[in-house]
C-alpha cells in the first residue's frame, strides 16, 4: 500500500520543508514525493541537510507545473486543511483517512496522493476541489499552526499503521471485488471540461454567472468513486447529448433560414 501513495507538495518556498517532509516520509516507509511549483531551490544543499539520511527522496523528487500533472495518475486524491471551506466537502481525520487508504489503494491501477498545500496559505479552494475528500489533523485550537514536515509525518505515521494491518481491510473502497478500475484523476478532469462545455451548450450552465454549480457537481461526482466503466458511459451521454444539441441547433437554424 505504501508503494501506491504519493506525498505532494504545492508551492513550497523553504528548502528545509522539503527536506523534512523527505525524513518524515523515509520514517514512514513513503517513497513518492511529488512537488508542484515550488518557490525555492529543491536540489540544494538545505533540502539535502534537513533530509538526515533520506536523500535520495529528494533527488527523486519530480517537480510539475500543476496540481493536475502530479495527480494525473491518482484514483484517490486527499487534500490537507486547515481551514472550514464554504462549500463543505467530504472531511477525514487522519485516522480515518488510515483506515480508508488500504481499500482505495487494493485495484492493482491505484494510486492514491495526499496533497499539502503552501506554507503561509495552505491549499486554494480550486485545488481542494480537485481532491476526493479532505484531510485535518485536529490540533489545539489556541495553536493550531503545524510545521509542513510535521503534518506530513502525523499522516504518514497513520498510512503506516493502516498499512501494518491491511490484511483486515476491504478489498476495495466499496468492501467488494469490484468489475473495473477506478477513474484516474486526468479521467475525472476530461469528464469535468466535457461537463462543463455540455452544459453551456445547452444553456444549462452560465460561466459568467456559476452559482457554484461546477464545484457542487464535483463534489457529487468525487465522492461518488466513478470506476472507468462508469466514466466510459457518462462520456458517452454528454456525447450524445452534444450530438443532439448540434443536431437541433441545426435544424433550427436551417428553419431560420428557410
Amino acid at each position: 500500500m505504501l508503494d501506491k501513495l504519493r506525498i505532494v507538495l504545492i508551492g513550497t518556498s523553504h528548502p528545509g520543508n522539503i527536506g523534512g517532509t523527505a525524513r518524515a516520509m523515509h520514517n514512514m516507509g513513503l517513497a513518492d514525493l511529488a512537488l508542484v511549483a515550488p518557490r525555492c531551490e529543491v536540489y540544494g544543499s538545505e533540502s539535502h541537510a534537513r533530509a538526515s539520511g533520506a536523500d535520495a527522496l529528494v533527488s527523486n523528487a519530480k517537480v510539475y507545473a500543476t496540481l493536475e500533472e502530479a495527480v494525473g495518475d491518482c484514483t484517490f486524491v486527499v487534500g490537507a486543511s486547515a481551514r472550514v471551506r464554504h462549500l463543505p466537502w467530504p472531511m477525514l481525520t487522519p485516522r480515518a483517512l488510515g483506515e480508508r487508504l488500504p481499500g482505495e489503494c487494493a485495484p492493482e491501477s491505484a494510486q492514491a496522493a495526499l496533497v499539502f498545500g503552501r506554507e503561509d496559505s495552505g491549499m486554494t479552494n480550486g485545488e481542494l476541489q480537485r481532491c476526493h475528500a479532505h484531510v485535518h489533523i485536529p490540533t489545539n485550537p489556541d495553536f493550531s499552526s503545524l510545521n509542513l514536515a510535521a503534518a506530513v509525518q502525523v499522516l504518514a505515521y497513520e498510512c503506516r499503521i493502516a498499512a501494518l494491518g491491511a490484511d483486515d481491510a476491504p478489498d476495495t473502497p466499496f468492501g467488494v471485488e469490484w468489475d473495473n478500475p477506478p477513474a484516474s484523476h486526468d479521467d475525472l478532469e476530461r469528464f469535468f471540461d466535457h461537463l462543463e462545455r455540455t452544459l453551456i451548450e445547452i444553456d444549462f450552465h452560465d460561466p459568467d454567472n456559476p452559482r457554484q454549480l461546477m464545484a457542487r457537481l464535483r463534489r457529487l461526482f468525487m465522492r461518488s468513486h466513478i470506476d472507468s466503466m462508469e466514466m466510459n458511459i457518462l462520456r458517452g451521454i454528454l456525447g450524445a447529448v452534444n450530438k443532439q444539441s448540434r443536431a437541433l441547433a441545426r435544424r433550427e437554424d436551417h428553419d431560420g433560414n428557410g
